[in-house]
């Protein structure tokens, strides 16, 4: 997803602005049956799979004039075979996972749903320029 944002209009905050990416992707992983969140480990998302720390999805931002370019990729059915030969986002004690190895019934078509249903919480995030993002968005019981 690579929303382009004039942060110029909404509190020039960037950090802000990561914060509710995450918080998008959090809700609508949620409403798939995922229990994402962030963590110290670095800027993204997370979930635990087989007892360990593993990374969904990853936040790269470019902001010029206070227009936002490029955002957040979550991986859906990606070949996580690629990532033998890097260190993905320079992490290298933490896993990589994808929604296909959490969930069964799953796909691009259910993220997206997801995200939509949640999009209008993410753009009122960003439209209170009064103070920081302090609201955690949580699973719709409504969008299953």
């Amino acid at each position: 997803m690579y929303p382009i944002i004039d942060l110029g209009r909404r509190g020039r905050d960037v950090r802000r602005y990561v914060a509710a990416l995450e918080a998008w992707a959090i809700a609508a992983l949620g409403d798939l049956g995922i229990d994402a969140f962030t963590s110290d480990a670095g800027t993204g998302i997370w979930v635990r799979q087989g007892g360990r720390l593993a990374k969904i999805g990853a936040i790269g931002v470019r902001v010029r004039r206070w227009v936002t370019y490029h955002g957040l990729a979550i991986n859906v059915a990606t070949d996580l075979s690629h990532y033998d030969t890097i260190i993905p986002c320079g992490i290298s004690r933490h896993g990589v996972t994808r929604i296909a190895d959490l969930v069964n019934e799953a796909g691009m078509a259910e993220l997206d749903r997801a995200l939509e249903f949640h999009l209008s919480e993410f753009l009122s995030a960003l439209s209170d320029i009064s103070g920081p993002v302090t609201k955690t968005l949580e699973a719709s019981d409504e969008y299953r």
